[in-house]
């Protein structure tokens, strides 16, 4: 007389919940890459003790060789005032600076007083230490 269990145990592995997760973790890794917004041109920022981050509506981009990028759109120095006004029409925005550390400080000045003169919110990008 042979015996046998009613419950059988399969031993077979579900993969359904891994892939699952790796799905999840795809997004996740592709929303968040979302948030890190690089300038138009590789620049090399100061550091400095506090780093906040800032919504960043319209960026400019000073490189060592003085090249310059507004919202990843390269310009000319004299295209400057003419590309913030056009961006920055009709209300008060935020321009974040990404002026690499070996730009002398006049052009950090002088774009700066371009935006503030638009009535815009001016900061600096820096890296934290």
């Amino acid at each position: 007389m042979a015996l046998q269990s009613k419950h059988k145990v399969d031993s077979a592995f579900s993969m359904s919940s891994m892939t699952d997760i790796i799905f999840l973790l795809l997004i996740f890794f592709m929303l968040t890459s979302s948030f890190i917004t690089p300038s138009g041109l590789p620049v090399n920022l100061p550091s400095s003790e506090t780093s906040d981050i800032a919504m960043q509506e319209v960026t400019v981009s000073v490189t060592k060789d003085l090249r310059y990028a507004v919202n990843d759109r390269v310009v000319s120095r004299e295209q400057i005032k003419s590309e913030l006004t056009t961006l920055l029409k009709d209300k008060k925005g935020q321009v974040v600076l990404h002026i690499d550390k070996e730009v002398p400080v006049e052009y950090l000045v002088e774009i700066g007083g371009i935006a503030a003169g638009l009535e815009a919110n001016v900061s600096i990008a820096t890296k934290p230490y």
